[in-house]
């Protein structure tokens, strides 16, 4: 991640509070999903969410197949659904021409180019109506599970129909103290024969500057002795064009709010003549620009969490997303082979 110009700050998101109406959260996570899933040609190179996808390609390698992926803070879907699809059709790609598991492009700690020749058309991977791709070989396809401390279990079913490989989990999961059942569940289950034992892979989209250091201390900590990997990856950072990126996510939402939102009247009300979603959206955009920690600051608290994490490896980038100063932070760190 870039340089912070200003030390970090915990603030208050107006999303996180109890007292904020039920019905304005879920049009602002609505609008969240749409920052991850557009593509709006010219400005960006790819949906975010098919960056992440690519990135994890890039950088697990061939190794990426042999993780089950969790997302431990899913809300209610956000990318992850998204994610799976454009993963398994690069996933799908390779095992049908046997291409090479590592693709030329990306950024990996400080070299960036987002765009890569197994990414997926924006129709394959933001219709959410479409089925995820068929992997010719069953056992390099990988499995997504979303979980939350809230479960959001009637967007997780209505997800979850339209792919084989997206899976939830419908009871309470605390990042912190991941229960054994679901451990037990996941944990080295192997392919549709049997083969290739797979580990855990946690993933916190957009989700883990909401922990204070302690909290995040203890998410890293149970994730260090339950897990084989982790990546977190951010829409924002601690910059100048961080909070530009927040300004123009509002104006886009203005823009193209008729093209996502004809057929809710309420939600445009809310977007046009009652503001609130556009507000609350660049408001908790740039506290969360605030909140958001570097990769060497992720590192520092992996590395004090309490468990043993000498034999994990830390890689980490940044990959623009939106022009001109859009840029998607990573951080993706896993047990050293």
């Amino acid at each position: 991640m870039a340089s912070p110009w200003i030390p970090r700050m915990h603030l208050w998101e107006i999303d996180d509070q109890p007292w904020f109406p039920s019905f304005l959260r879920a049009y602002v996570q609505t609008g969240l999903t749409h920052a991850w899933t557009v593509h709006i040609p010219y400005l960006q190179p790819s949906s975010p969410a098919t960056v992440v996808a690519n990135t994890l390609r890039r950088v697990l390698g061939s190794s990426a197949s042999r993780y089950i992926y969790i997302d431990f803070c899913a809300g209610a879907g956000g990318p992850t659904p998204f994610i799976e699809r454009a993963l398994n059709s690069q996933l799908a790609t390779s095992a049908a021409h046997t291409v090479p598991a590592t693709a030329a492009s990306g950024v990996v700690d400080g070299t960036s180019d987002a765009s890569s020749s197994a990414t997926p058309s924006y129709a394959a991977v933001a219709d959410p109506r479409r089925k995820s791709a068929t992997v010719h070989d069953e056992d390099a396809a990988v499995q997504f599970v979303l979980t939350d401390l809230h479960p959001h279990v009637e967007s997780w079913e209505a997800a979850a129909k339209q792919s084989d490989h997206l899976t939830y989990v419908s009871s309470p999961v605390d990042a912190a103290n991941a229960p054994d059942v679901l451990l037990r569940r996941y944990a080295g289950k192997g392919g549709k024969n049997g083969k290739g034992k797979k580990g855990i892979f946690r993933l916190f989209n957009l989700a883990f500057h909401h922990f204070d250091d302690d909290l995040a201390r203890a998410i890293l900590k149970n994730t260090v002795e339950t897990s084989e990997g982790f990546g977190i990856f951010e829409l924002q950072e601690r910059s100048i064009g961080g909070l530009a990126t927040c300004f123009m996510f509002g104006f886009f939402i203005f823009l193209i709010a008729p093209l996502l939102y004809w057929w809710s009247p309420a939600r445009l009300f809310f977007v046009y003549v009652i503001p609130i979603v556009p507000f609350v959206l660049v408001f908790d955009g740039i506290i969360s620009c605030l909140r958001t920690r570097t990769a060497d600051e992720v590192e520092a608290l992996l590395r004090t969490c309490g468990a043993d994490s000498s034999g994990w490896e830390v890689k980490s980038g940044r990959e623009q997303v939106i022009w001109p100063c859009g840029y998607l932070n990573w951080v993706i760190c896993k047990k050293a082979t």
